[in-house]
């Protein structure tokens, strides 16, 4: 990546990036928190979830894959991308079965921490209760569907950080799931309770066995501070 400096600014702060970095990136290098799901440091941005979703020079975009420029000028937080993220995080609550009361992941979930941090309490839309299947077969890591939000992380943390392909999506709409590569379940692959794949999961899908509770409920990562606080910081005085 080159050293070259780009200025622009994001809801009128004025920050530096380097070239070929995303918006993402450097709001996030600037201490501008921009809200994301499917984007995870070391991986190849996908654009998936549209959490990240931005205003650039009065258009949407979704700030994990828009490259930046000089000159440009960002909108990350308003109302009106405040209520879309809400939207989008309502539908990924109802597309699923998220029991976050239940779910060993609460407290340390991503999706459940947005929530959280925009305020939602309940979705305001209807909830869909898919049938979606668990698969066990595995001696240390399960998959719950049911938590799935189809964001791609373990797809591209399985091939680009571990060097497997024990992930990917299959079907289209809503029967598009997260499959194996292997007919008989997740025991019957390569997978090991020590692939990064599993890390990658934000939510409570790709969990390992027997360590569910091992950090106490209170003592998780979003259980103190709202997702985000690590990355803000105030803007420096001019």
């Amino acid at each position: 990546m080159s050293d070259r400096r780009i200025a622009f600014t994001i809801d009128g702060r004025k920050i530096e990036a380097r070239a070929g970095q995303t918006v993402l990136e450097a709001a996030e290098e600037a201490g501008v928190y921009v809200p994301r799901l499917c984007w995870m440091k070391g991986l190849t941005p996908a654009g998936a979830c549209r959490v990240c979703t931005v205003r650039v020079n009065g258009r949407p975009q979704s700030a994990c894959t828009q490259p930046a420029a000089p000159g440009m000028i960002v909108e990350n937080d308003t109302e009106e991308l405040r209520e879309l993220r809400r939207d989008v995080i309502d539908m990924l609550f109802v597309e699923g079965n998220h029991f976050c009361m239940f779910c060993e992941k609460s407290g340390a979930c991503e999706l459940q921490a947005l929530a959280y941090r925009f305020g939602i309490a309940a979705p305001k839309y209807p909830f869909m209760f898919p049938r979606r299947e668990l698969d066990a077969s595995h001696p240390d890591i399960f998959i719950d569907r049911n938590r799935c939000i189809l964001c791609g992380r373990c797809v591209r943390a399985s091939q680009e950080l571990d060097g497997k392909h024990v992930f990917d999506f299959v079907g289209r709409g809503r029967d598009k799931r997260i499959a194996v590569d292997a007919e008989a379940g997740l025991g019957d692959t390569d997978c090991a309770a020590t692939d990064r794949a599993i890390d990658a999961c934000p939510t409570g899908s790709l969990l390992r066995k027997r360590v569910g509770f091992a950090v106490p409920v209170g003592r998780r990562e979003f259980d103190r501070q709202p997702i985000g606080s690590d990355i803000e910081r105030p803007a420096a005085a001019e």
